[in-house]
Order: structure tokens, then sequence, then C-alpha cells
């Protein structure tokens, strides 16, 4: 998909999510390597295209517990089980630091460009989501 940024056209390549949770970008196949909590938090946001509020992240400890636990097949281990508990409470800094390693990583491999499309952004205390057309997701 071509996007008009500063006047120029730029192509954004397609992030392929494999069924082990691997993320890969575009045809030249680009691995996104993360630690399994921050790729789960990743993969939390890239499942809702509508955005979630940081605030309402309780809300959705169920479905990172379930994410975390299929990236870490061993199963999850009390300090795992506390990491998500403090991820997902508002109260904490936890999601922040998350987010930004997020952004790191996504910059760091696609350059300051186009990487906004692919990392977790929005305005304090609205949506925070990933702007990536979900017509260039590919879950296999």
């Amino acid at each position: 998909m071509k996007e008009n940024i500063n006047n120029q056209e730029m192509v954004l390549p397609t992030l392929y999510v494999a069924h082990n949770g691997k993320i890969n970008l575009g045809s030249s196949n680009i691995e996104i390597k993360m630690e399994p909590l921050i790729k789960a938090v990743y993969l939390l946001f890239l499942q809702h295209p509508e955005g979630i509020v940081f605030k309402c992240l309780p809300d959705y400890r169920r479905e990172l517990t379930r994410t975390y636990s299929d990236l870490k097949p061993l199963g999850l281990t009390k300090k795992a089980e506390q990491s998500i508990e403090d991820v997902t409470n508002p109260l904490h800094n936890s999601i922040n630091e998350k987010c930004a390693r997020i952004r790191s990583i996504i910059i760091k491999a696609l350059g300051e460009d186009i990487a906004s499309y692919y990392y977790i952004k929005g305005k304090r205390g609205e949506e925070k989501k990933i702007e990536l057309p979900r017509n260039l997701v590919v879950w296999g």
C-alpha cells in the first residue's frame, strides 16, 4: 500500500505474524525481534485496530495472558504473571516502558519515515493504537 508522507509516496511493507508469534516485515522478510512480554503487548494492540485506552488495560489482562502464554510454551512463572499484572495496571509505568521499547525496535528496523505506522501511539487519555492499515497485516 502506498501512503503519501511529506508529499512523497512511500510503500508500507506488509507485516506478517506467524502462528508461533514470529513477526516479519515485507518481501525482504525482516524479522522484528522482541522479548515475549513486549511482543505480547504488541500483538494485543495489533489485534485491536480501534485502540485501547490505557486505563482500560485491566479489561485486556486475560487476553494478554493468553497471548503471552502462547509465546512462552513452557508456561508462565509467578514473575511472568506479575509482569502481566504490572503492564495492565494503569497506575504503573510498565505499559509506557513497553510501548517505548516497541517504538525503538520498530524505528531501528524501518527507519523514522514509516515506523510511525507500525508502533503504538496516541494522545494521553485517549486510545493508543497501531495505525498500520489492517489489510497490511497477515496472520499465519
